[in-house]
């Protein structure tokens, strides 16, 4: 009887060591991203309330300042804002790639691995991570985009479809001074929208898209701010990436455009492969570009 209590008193024990691991490498990835981060803080003048994920970067870039809403035309921006979704959670530690093995598989063909479900902070990037903790099987990168997007013909995996993105990533970029919220006639429809009201920021990201491949451009990506070469990929892939570079000159815009394609021209499996690289970011890349 006292070795069965033992063995039970062990066995949740490693439980407990084993949930702690997960918390402390959560704790790590996320001490991590704030130390890669310090600069970009810095430049903000430390305003905690100006502190964007990509999702609302890339969101506030594709966003009409008076009118309050995207494009009607633009059909790429739902899936760049869930490719968004699974780079903030590989930067926060929270999933990453399986291993390639020994025969490397690629990018696109290797699944998606669960590491931690510790509150990110951001509601639906919880949302995502529990739709991956608790999917049956594995998905690869693109899966997920899809999956999260709705875009699947599957019925049994409809549920893992994230709604109003937009709309609530509006909301949060209301709560945190960037936007307000007003309603607006379309004739046959009321349409709530979220004008800009605080431009300092977006001008600020919007110098930050451009600097990044002008005054302060890095042939080497593995060079740049991280977060920064994710918003300029994912920026590209929700066709958003136009509206930061239309108040440049005709020579610097064509300049800058240059050098997105040279980023576009590179190969995720070789990038991956480098120092420090995250592969979730180089996978969701290659399901962009290929």
């Amino acid at each position: 009887m006292t070795s069965l209590t033992q063995r039970s008193s062990g066995l949740v024990q490693r439980r407990t060591e084993a949930s702690r691991s997960d918390r402390e490498r959560a704790a790590e990835g996320e001490e991590e991203e704030r130390d890669r981060d310090g600069q970009e803080e810095d430049e903000r003048g430390g305003d905690k309330e100006a502190r964007l994920t990509l999702m609302e970067e890339v969101l506030l870039l594709g966003l009409k300042d008076r009118e309050g809403y995207t494009s009607f035309w633009n059909d790429c921006i739902s899936a760049g804002l869930r490719g968004c979704m699974l780079i903030e959670l590989a930067f926060r530690g929270r999933i990453a790639l399986e291993s390639g093995g020994m025969r490397r598989k690629s990018l696109l063909a290797r699944k998606v691995t669960f590491k931690s479900d510790a509150p990110t902070g951001d509601v639906m990037l919880d949302e995502a991570l529990k739709h991956i903790k608790e999917s049956p099987t594995p998905e690869t990168v693109q899966s997920w985009i899809e999956l999260l997007s709705g875009e699947t013909w599957n019925p049994l995996k409809l549920h893992f479809q994230l709604r109003n993105v937009r709309e609530r990533l509006a909301k949060n970029l209301v709560e945190k001074g960037v936007l307000t919220t007003e309603k607006q006639n379309f004739l046959l429809f009321d349409m709530t929208t979220h004008p800009l009201t605080n431009n300092n920021i977006k001008q600020r990201l919007i110098k930050k898209v451009q600097e990044a491949v002008l005054d302060k451009w890095v042939k080497d990506p593995h060079r740049m701010e991280r977060r920064l070469l994710a918003l300029i990929y994912l920026a590209h892939s929700s066709d958003v990436i136009e509206n930061a570079f239309a108040p440049l000159l005709d020579d610097q815009y064509d300049l800058a455009m240059k050098r997105v394609r040279q980023l576009l021209d590179l190969d995720p499996e070789v990038e991956s492969t480098k120092p420090n690289a995250n592969e979730i970011l180089w996978a969701v890349v290659a399901t962009f570009t290929k």
